[in-house]
């Protein structure tokens, strides 16, 4: 007797191994409240019993090679003949897929897809699916687009301008994404605008390394416009079937810039709600990007450095924060009196200069992307060109922040002229940024041009606020004399009355000699001629304070250095 069991328990395994099978998980992602809860019948067989919206089964093996029917009935059906629709499936011997079911059971009661995608209750079926990840480090995942009413969307991770997924309309199924087992803030935007966040999302995949899911978005971005559904979220089925919904984001990304050149603000304390959110804050320092909260009214009070509590504060300003949105926050101005007037007019006031849509790492890794911003209250309206490459800043003015602006990982020399005469060079620097491929800054002119005519504050420079709060000033090479130049010297800078030119010229030569202002009107022209070793003395008696550019030149080159008259 023994044996003939043993026997038959090797046919029967025999018999087994021979089979063919698939795997099949089932992920009901159909938000028509009329189907919040089906029966699945599989050969009319049921198979899921009251199987709830945004559920999962684990891996089902079913036959492969044969026509598999599967019905979906109401909640509670007593028999196969209550089925609402039914699909023919045909699997692949040994593949592994997942069927979604989408859609609503009668899209006319429902809010039409704005790309005009058909909405009808379907089974969507992808296959070549993954039951674990790749590597243990990391997680791999494909990305359903299951909201009926959505439009083709972006998704992008808030710390990259870069989208992880791109361009995905209803019903689509991306390919699989591997990511290192991390947390990570999404933000969902339209396809084609990351500038405008539909959703942000915290996806938290740290404890998932070495596993795989599928991402679905689920529900409806109105749901009064359809029968009061469930409303948009982001979801995860795992392999084993658990379902885990990613947390909407209630913060926001931000970094602060201390760029107020005011002496009496050179620290300062801020405060957030209340609350000592930067103890002596020093100028052209920077903060690192943190979280912050949004959605709701934040009171940013600014106080001298060493404050005893908020009823310290100088200035306050109401800020609200988008959830899932990075921004810049610039401290800019003047607290005091005694500051030169702004000469396109400007208010120069202490305020709060606030970009959204900031970048904490390139688009690419081939690149640097920063934008600018013109902090220089008594300087006025400059471009900024990268020598020999091109013009990356142009006519911006004080208060002006530019958008993103995209270069290799290099080093430039970068001249500061006004808007209206680029052969003037009010000054240049250096910024190496040949070490920062796939980073993103903030560049910004700080200072004053004229400090004696501005409570003796620090002078005009150019830095850039790295993304881990690091402040780079860039090198000034203003002074810096090339051989071709004509001007071998030029002194006393500041000035007075009258500054000395020595030029590089070893006989007697002509030269005619040009002032400027710094918005690159020509005060003078004069031609002088000196022997070598001669000074050339330029009389500034008529001049007001501030900057001006002294441009020397003959016959075939010309020289420009910028000076400061002292009033």
């Amino acid at each position: 007797m023994k044996l003939i069991f043993v026997l038959a328990a090797v046919l029967l395994f025999s018999h087994t191994s021979r089979a063919q099978t698939a795997e099949l998980q089932v992920i009901h992602n159909c938000a028509d409240p009329a189907a919040d809860s089906v029966d699945v019948y599989v050969n009319g067989m049921l198979t899921l019993d009251n199987f709830a919206f945004r559920t999962a089964t684990s891996f089902l093996t079913l036959p492969s090679g044969v026509d598999i029917n599967v019905g979906i009935a109401p909640k509670n059906s007593s028999s196969v003949s209550d089925t609402l629709r039914n699909f023919i499936f045909n699997l692949a011997n040994g593949q592994r897929y997942i069927a979604v079911a989408s859609g609503v059971l009668n899209p006319s009661a429902f809010s039409s897809n704005p790309d005009g995608l058909n909405t009808g209750f379907t089974i969507l079926v992808k296959d070549n699916i993954r039951d674990a990840a790749s590597m243990g480090s990391d997680v791999d995942f494909i990305v359903l687009h299951g909201a009926t009413d959505a439009p083709a969307v972006d998704v992008v991770p808030q710390s990259s301008g870069t989208p992880l997924i791109d361009d995905a309309a209803y019903s689509d199924i991306t390919n699989y994404l591997t990511v290192p087992a991390a947390a990570y803030i999404l933000n969902v935007t339209p396809a084609g605008d990351n500038s405008t966040i539909v959703a942000s999302y915290n996806v938290d995949l740290s404890g998932l390394g070495g596993g795989s899911a599928v991402v679905f978005a689920s529900g409806f971005l109105d749901p009064m416009m359809n029968q009061n559904g469930p409303a948009f979220g982001l979801f995860a089925a795992l392999a084993n079937g658990t379902v885990v919904e990613f947390p909407a984001s209630a913060t926001a990304r931000l970094q602060v810039i201390h760029n107020a050149a005011d002496p009496a603000a050179a620290v300062v304390d801020v405060y957030l709600n209340g609350t000592l959110l930067l103890p002596d804050f020093a100028f052209r320092t920077a903060t690192p990007f943190i979280d912050a909260p949004a959605g709701t009214l934040l009171n940013i009070g600014v106080a001298p450095g060493n404050s005893t509590s908020v009823s310290d504060t100088l200035k306050n300003f109401e800020v609200t924060l988008q959830a899932g949105q990075t921004y810049v926050a610039i401290a800019n101005g003047n607290v005091g009196t005694g500051f030169a007037a702004n000469p396109d007019g400007r208010p120069t006031n202490f305020t709060l200069f606030i970009k959204s849509g900031v970048r904490e790492a390139a688009a690419d890794n081939s690149s640097v992307d920063f934008f600018a911003v013109h902090g220089a209250s008594d300087a006025p309206t400059v471009d900024v060109i990268a020598r020999g490459v091109a013009t990356l800043v142009d006519n911006a003015a004080y208060g002006d922040l530019t958008g993103y602006i995209s270069v290799p990982p290099s080093s430039y020399t970068l001249d500061v002229t006004p808007g209206t005469n680029n052969s003037v060079i009010v000054a240049s620097y250096t910024a190496d940024l040949s070490s920062l491929g796939g980073g993103a800054a903030v560049v910004f002119a700080s200072g004053f041009l004229d400090p004696i005519s501005n409570n003796n504050g620090e002078p005009f420079g150019l830095f850039a606020a790295l993304t881990n709060g690091t402040v780079v000033p860039f090198t000034n090479t203003t002074g810096i004399k090339e051989e071709n130049e004509v001007i071998g010297s030029m002194y006393p800078n500041p000035a007075t009355e009258a500054i000395l030119i020595s030029l590089k010229e070893k006989s007697p030569s002509p030269v005619i000699i040009t002032i400027s202002d710094a918005t690159g009107r020509i005060i003078s022209q004069n031609t002088m001629v000196a022997s070598d070793g001669e000074l050339l003395k330029i009389n500034l008696e008529e001049l007001k304070g501030g900057l001006y550019a002294c441009t020397v030149s003959n016959n075939s080159v010309s020289s420009t250095r910028s000076f400061v008259v002292i009033r």
